[in-house]
């Protein structure tokens, strides 16, 4: 891919009302850094909320453990096809404006998940987080195209997107600190609240410049300046003909066809071992290894902090020898570990490091694997290429929990269970990262063969 020709200051004041080529500085990435990172740690937070609780909840309602799964995976259906809009809300109205648009959403799934009246109101609540859960998809692309050439982006990156640990012990530590003092209603509330902070900051962020250029090009074309459209286009390396090559039949289109459906497939495998082991962890730590709820919720918490040193770790090695293997790599050795955890002696120190290797495997390579989509994908189709893969995540989170629900229903063990579901997954999602593209992860320019 070309170089974008360089944008002086001097150049861009002349053009202040084009925000195409204004000049990103470094206080601008730092806050945009910031402001995603607290939107993602609050999207976590109401999403894995609602796992961490199940247990709970489900004593409350009086649901069994195969009925409470059940319920979920119906919850996790409506997730999906919440998440389905993302893509072209990115593409359309910008990367700012989507993401703020998908904070409300969480917002509004949180406050109403703490007045949810039985099974049927909780689904219809919980497929709201489908927002919330989508929130990564923009900061995928909306940092990619704001960091653009910066030395060590992906370790950047790695930090915004370590909010997932974050979040995931925010979950655990404040279910175990609010359960007692304002039940599992109330913290539904505090959710609330924290998505709330984040709608207020988020309304000061720049857009990305090259969201900007790409409404700039189509706003020149249709104002009959062809020239001056394809002048700018070819300035910025884009590509935003109207014809195959947008939206589905851009990301489908033979050069990307087998990148794509790899992707979506990698995203499929991972979140059903997402879903149990990090969703519905407590359920799997109480009845595969008879760890007691309020121990659960402590090594919830001892795991996640593991897990945050993953993000980072995999984020960092991910700029040193390329994001796709350390996705591969990670993956594998994520579904390793949790074969091992599950099927190892019950004692309590061995659970609790091979629970916490196990996330760090699994949760740190989506550092890499998400800014890896952003590079991976020509700038035209970003939005919709990242989005169509990321929709698979609830995809694989209904398949998981339903296949842990329908396992326990026919008498299979919560062990073998939990390796069906969610540990074998995980070791093919590693193996599918060898049918995407490569991409020079110095020069972020994606070579055009996957090999195999």
């Amino acid at each position: 891919m070309a170089e974008p020709n360089p944008i002086t200051t001097s150049e861009a004041s002349q053009h202040a009302d084009e925000p195409w080529n204004a000049v990103i500085t470094k206080k601008q990435i730092g806050y945009a850094s910031l402001v995603c990172f607290i939107a993602w740690v609050a999207s976590v937070y109401d999403y894995t909320l609602f796992g961490t609780l199940l247990p709970v909840i489900a004593e409350d309602f009086g649901w069994s453990a195969a009925k409470a799964t059940a319920i979920n995976t119906y919850a996790t259906i409506g997730v999906f096809l919440v998440s389905l809009v993302v893509g072209f809300l990115i593409d359309r109205y910008g990367r700012k404006k989507t993401l703020i648009m998908l904070v409300i959403g969480g917002a509004v799934s949180s406050g109403l998940s703490g007045v949810a009246i039985g099974a049927a109101s909780m689904v219809i609540i919980r497929a709201f987080s489908g927002f919330a859960v989508s929130e990564e998809v923009v900061n995928a692309v909306y940092l990619n195209e704001i960091y653009k050439k910066a030395k060590g982006r992906g370790f950047m990156y790695s930090l915004v997107q370590s909010g997932w640990p974050v979040g995931a012990l925010l979950a655990a530590g404040m279910t175990s600190l609010l359960l007692p003092v304002v039940g599992w209603r109330g913290s539904f509330f505090v959710a609330a609240c924290a998505s709330i902070i984040v709608i207020v900051m988020a309304v000061r962020l720049p857009e990305s410049p090259v969201f900007a250029a790409i409404k700039e090009v189509e706003r020149r074309r249709k104002s009959g300046d062809a020239e001056g459209a394809a002048k700018l286009a070819a300035e910025q390396d884009l590509e935003v003909d109207t014809g195959s090559n947008l939206g589905l039949k851009g990301v489908f289109a033979p050069e990307l066809r087998r990148h794509t459906i790899s992707l979506s497939l990698v995203w499929l495998f991972s979140w059903m071992a997402i879903q149990v082991f990090a969703v519905l962890g407590t359920t799997v730590l109480v009845e595969a290894k008879g760890v007691s709820f309020e121990n659960s919720l402590y090594v919830l918490i001892l795991a996640n902090a593991v897990g945050f040193v993953g993000y980072l770790s995999h984020g960092l090695v991910g700029d040193r020898i390329g994001r796709r293997n350390t996705v591969l790599m990670g993956f594998l050795l994520g579904g390793i570990a949790s074969i091992i955890m599950l099927l190892g002696p019950a004692n309590d120190s061995f659970i609790y490091m091979m629970y916490a290797v196990t996330l760090f495997f699994l949760l740190g390579p989506f550092a890499a694997i998400l800014f890896y989509m952003g590079e991976s994908f020509p700038a035209h189709v970003r939005g919709t290429g990242t989005n169509v893969a990321h929709v698979m995540a609830p995809v694989g989170a209904i398949i998981g929990s339903g296949l842990v629900s329908i396992l326990l229903t026919i008498g299979v063990s919560m062990t073998w269970a939990a390796i069906l579901a969610g540990s074998l997954p995980l070791v093919l999602s590693g193996l599918l990262m060898f049918g995407t593209r490569h991409v020079d992860h110095l020069e972020n320019d994606p070579i055009e063969e996957a090999v195999a």
